[in-house]
């Protein structure tokens, strides 16, 4: 994996042990993402920082800023090879 599909893969495991399997129904709405049913693969078709970003989003649209400090969260916590630099604004 990427560091971008590592991040994901984080981010929808922290969402998943909050609000379950509702996690990955709303990560595969995401344009150019696609998460097995068990959460442990990842595909990204696209430009990873933008996909991120529209994860991110999707998840904040349901369940407002909580959501978008769990992503924050999930990031810090994964020793990515993603810089900071790298990373959607929202996760700054």
């Amino acid at each position: 994996m990427n560091g971008y599909e590592d991040l994901v893969k984080s981010i929808v495991t922290q969402q998943e042990l909050i609000i379950g399997p509702v996690a990955i129904e709303e990560a595969n709405k995401v344009p150019g993402l696609s998460v097995s049913s068990d959460g442990k693969s990842i595909t990204l078709g696209g430009d990873g920082k933008v996909i991120l970003e529209g994860l991110v989003n999707q998840y904040a649209s349901l369940f407002g800023r909580v959501s978008v400090e769990v992503c924050k969260e999930a990031v810090m916590a994964s020793a990515s090879a993603v810089s900071k630099d790298l990373l959607p604004d929202i996760l700054h």
